[in-house]
């Protein structure tokens, strides 16, 4: 990785993690998950509100480390008027970058904002933290109330 793609990844975990975007409870969701992180304690909740098969609103709420929490911010703003097709792609897209090994060129024009978390491949132990609001908001999607754990 770059020093100036680092230097982007760590501006935009601390300002999403600073700043979060959606970071609220949201009142009678159409979907929501409880998502946890045993390893190091990351705890967040997904609320999901629709109109028709479009993602409406996407908020979360709870505590974490700046990755785990900057991650959640990015996703809810990527995931506004995405279907659930959408969103469950958006997932798969993320979850293979994240998962890859760190020396696989990211395709950043296709990866858009969720590149900046490319830099995490490098710290295998903080990839739960990046990929724990992902894997609750697919739970969330399915509109049951269920916990999500890394482990």
């Amino acid at each position: 990785m770059s020093s100036n793609n680092r230097a982007l990844y760590e501006q935009v975990i601390l300002e999403h993690n600073k700043h979060p975007r959606n970071f609220r409870e949201m009142e009678a969701p159409d979907g929501q998950a409880e998502g946890y992180n045993p390893l190091c304690g990351d705890q967040f909740s997904i609320y999901i509100k629709y109109n028709g098969d479009i993602i409406e609103h996407v908020t979360f709420n709870g505590c974490g480390c700046a990755i785990s929490k900057s991650s959640a911010s990015v996703m809810t703003t990527l995931l506004k008027g995405k279907t659930r097709k959408d969103a469950e792609a958006l997932f798969v897209k993320f979850h293979n970058m994240i998962t890859s090994s760190p020396e696989t060129p990211l395709d950043e024009r296709d990866l858009g904002k969720l590149a900046v978390f490319g830099g995490v491949r490098e710290y295998p132990v903080r990839i739960k933290c990046a990929t724990l609001a992902w894997h609750t908001m697919l739970a969330a999607l399915d509109g049951k109330k269920v916990t999500v754990s890394t482990e």
